[in-house]
């Protein structure tokens, strides 16, 4: 891709009896560039760069006139151009490609190439919104929008991939709105890493702890959103990656220990009100979570110095078996299987 030869392109001939020896070495330092170079705005633009600048609409595209020569990367994997408008990256594993405006910006300050997103891969394209703008880097994607995501943010790895199941940005959460960050207590599993959504949820990722929820006692990934209802403060919803097992896990306000259990399809609407459905859910699933919600509504009671029965959270468990409504409403039957808990 690089600097092509230098070497003249007509061979010169001379006569030894009439030039110095300064005058040969003039020659050669003076030689032109070869003519996959150009001289563009007083800069000289190079190869497989030159070429996407080209393409792009040269000095009229975004990009203008170029502000730098071609320079190598500190890595030594590829080579770039800075122009009034943004740069051109290339590396041989990935082409050349313009970087530009808010996804430049944050680029930029994670570490250009040598960050953890790599060079790009292909060109900025616009969302199918019509208004936001995406980038796809070796190591995860931009995303931006005039007014939803407060600059460019990165999606990356296991939350990354959650979101896509989700619909990306067009999805249940929108568009990212923060970069990831540190999360303290992940599913009571310790320290994660977390990530902010236009539509006020959380996507959350955990190495995993033996004392967490059984579906993060090895790597889990799963979502936080937050109803605002009368009985509801909070639903989470797990997904063990190396299992598959999936959790949701209720925190009732209140006024649900007390009330809920007065209308299961409010306290059923309730629960996912501004929290994304679990993907994929089969109907024997739905059955199991729904009865075990009911039945700690039923007995939520309030036990002094304990606390709730049951527990503070009510912990849903998508693996447990589809039992007859009798299992979870009888109180010797949920003395014995404490709202299928003890059901395997």
């Amino acid at each position: 891709m690089r600097k092509s030869s230098r070497a003249l392109t007509a061979s010169v001939v001379v006569k030894a009896t009439l030039l110095t020896a300064g005058t040969i070495a003039g020659l050669v330092i003076q030689a032109a560039p070869a003519s996959a170079d150009e001289l563009i705005c007083g800069q000289w633009v190079r190869g497989a760069i030159l070429d996407k600048f080209k393409s792009m609409g040269g000095t009229d595209s975004p990009l203008g006139c170029p502000t730098t020569e071609e320079r190598r990367t500190p890595d030594g994997r590829g080579y770039y151009s800075h122009f009034q408008g943004g740069s051109i990256y290339w590396s041989a594993q990935t082409g050349a490609h313009p970087v530009w405006g808010a996804i430049r910006d944050k680029w930029a300050s994670s570490g250009w190439e040598a960050g953890k997103l790599g060079f790009p891969v292909e060109d900025e394209l616009p969302n199918p919104d019509g208004e936001g703008r995406r980038q796809r880097f070796e190591g995860g994607t931009f995303y931006w929008h005039p007014t939803k995501t407060n600059g460019a943010h990165a999606m990356l790895g296991r939350i990354g991939q959650l979101w896509g199941e989700y619909g990306w940005e067009g999805g249940a959460f929108g568009y990212p709105v923060t970069d990831e960050m540190a999360v303290p207590n992940v599913a009571a599993a310790g320290n994660g890493i977390g990530q902010l959504f236009e539509r006020g949820q959380r996507i959350v990722w955990s190495p995993g702890n033996p004392n967490a929820y059984e579906t993060c006692t090895s790597e889990c990934v799963g979502y936080t959103g937050y109803p605002n209802t009368s009985w509801v403060d909070r639903t989470e919803v797990y997904k063990n990656l190396a299992t598959g097992k999936r959790s949701v896990h209720v925190s009732p306000t209140a006024a649900g220990y007390k009330d809920a259990d007065s209308n299961f399809d409010e306290l059923w609407r309730q629960v996912w009100n501004r929290t994304p459905y679990p993907v994929d859910m089969s109907q024997t699933q739905v059955n199991t979570v729904a009865k075990q919600l009911w039945c700690h509504a039923l007995y939520a009671y309030d036990i002094p110095i304990k606390g709730h029965l049951g527990g503070d959270t009510w912990d849903l468990e998508m693996w447990k078996p589809d039992v007859p409504w009798n299992d979870v409403i009888d109180p010797q039957k949920v003395l014995q299987n404490r709202c299928l808990n003890n059901v395997q």
